[in-house]
């Protein structure tokens, strides 16, 4: 089909995948500067996901067209039904195709190809418009990218349906009382006088922590078993952090929750978690005895006009909470601590074997 676009001419096409590698080069711009090159530099690291993402989902992977100029004399004959459409006519073995959007895609279906040769009768479409020079050839490359805006995270796990994880994760957000309501599925952080108490990313990733990535097939006896421990252990959970309640009930609101203690930041959540899979693998019956010591834990942001000492340095850092690796380990290891388990499922001290005695005489 040919058309008009921003006062130049271009052709939409369809060409079957297994063309692609024959098409399409790489041209090797890692060795110009950067005012040279027409393109980003091919990040090799991202091929391989983009190919495995074809390749586990044959039956509905998803591009959108490939842009590409062509530097050689071309002839377009139209059709008798419609002057737009009909045939074009190139010398493909003098044509120099450069990639103005789509070479990790390109790279990708080439990688694929190689893994499953049937995928190359399917087809993808492809705009072709003519070279011109590298100053247009690199405004194409900034115009394609200029309003392209990653998904948040959290409305990314909204949608994607092959995420199994993903998929608990939202079943859960609706069975566990405290976080009916009280999730925010669209933003990655929570304004401030918002009614929410969590993001549904810093969920997902609490119940990596708590359950691992790989979740079984939805719909299967062994999803339902996973998704039923994991509500049974923030239902639990629930019951002992008091001031997430209060807010699900109204008697404190979220905004005052969040601004004065850390119990609702998404590098706790993901610690509790990782409480959470510490405790069920060690005590898979008694779980929610050792649980319980969280009660004692004192999640205030500052204590007077200081630092609380138990989080500062830990997970805040001059004032303000901080959600890196080292935090987020920090912090799983504070928890630990002061339940009485070290993360390698040890008694940490002797208060802690006190403690549960007392319970056990109970």
């Amino acid at each position: 089909m040919r058309g008009n676009m921003g006062g130049r001419q271009y052709y939409s096409l369809l060409i079957p995948l297994s063309e692609i590698p024959h098409f399409f080069k790489f041209d090797d711009w890692e060795h110009c500067t950067p005012e040279l090159r027409a393109q980003r530099v091919l990040n090799k690291a991202r091929v391989p996901d983009i190919t495995r993402y074809i390749l586990a989902n044959e039956d509905g992977y998803l591009f959108s067209s490939i842009t590409a100029s062509y530097s050689c004399l071309v002839k377009f004959i139209s059709s008798a039904e419609n002057a737009e459409v009909g045939t074009l006519e190139m010398e493909l073995e003098n044509v120099e195709f450069i990639i103005n959007d789509g070479q990790h895609r390109c790279a990708a279906i080439a990688a694929a190809l190689k893994e499953n040769p049937a995928l190359g009768k399917e087809k993808i479409s492809v705009l072709l418009f003519e070279t011109e020079s590298m100053d247009r050839l690199q405004q194409m490359f900034s115009d394609l990218n200029r309003f392209v805006q990653q998904t948040s995270k959290s409305l990314g796990m909204l949608y994607d349906r092959r995420d199994n994880l993903s998929a608990l994760t939202m079943e859960l957000a609706e069975q566990v009382d405290v976080f009916r309501d009280m999730v925010d599925k669209e933003k990655v952080t929570i304004p401030r006088r918002s009614p929410k108490l969590f993001t549904i990313s810093a969920l997902y990733e609490a119940n990596e922590e708590l359950l691992g990535k790989k979740i079984a097939e939805q719909g299967s006896p062994v999803y339902a078993e996973i998704l039923k421990r994991a509500v049974e252990y923030w239902t639990e959970l629930s019951k002992i952090l008091g001031d997430w309640r209060k807010v699900k009930s109204g008697e404190l609101s979220a905004s005052e929750l969040r601004q004065e203690k850390i119990n609702t930041h998404a590098v706790v959540l993901r610690a509790l978690g990782g409480v959470g899979r510490t405790l069920l693998e060690k005590y898979p019956h008694d779980w929610q005895r050792k649980l319980k010591l969280l009660e004692r834990i004192d999640w205030r942001k500052s204590v007077g006009n200081r630092a609380n000492p138990l989080w500062d340095a830990v997970c805040i850092t001059a004032g303000s909470v901080v959600s890196n690796r080292q935090a987020r380990a920090a912090t799983l290891a504070v928890l630990l601590r002061e339940i009485g388990e070290s993360p390698n499922g040890k008694v940490a001290h002797k208060e802690f074997a006190e403690v549960t005695s007392a319970h056990a005489a109970e």
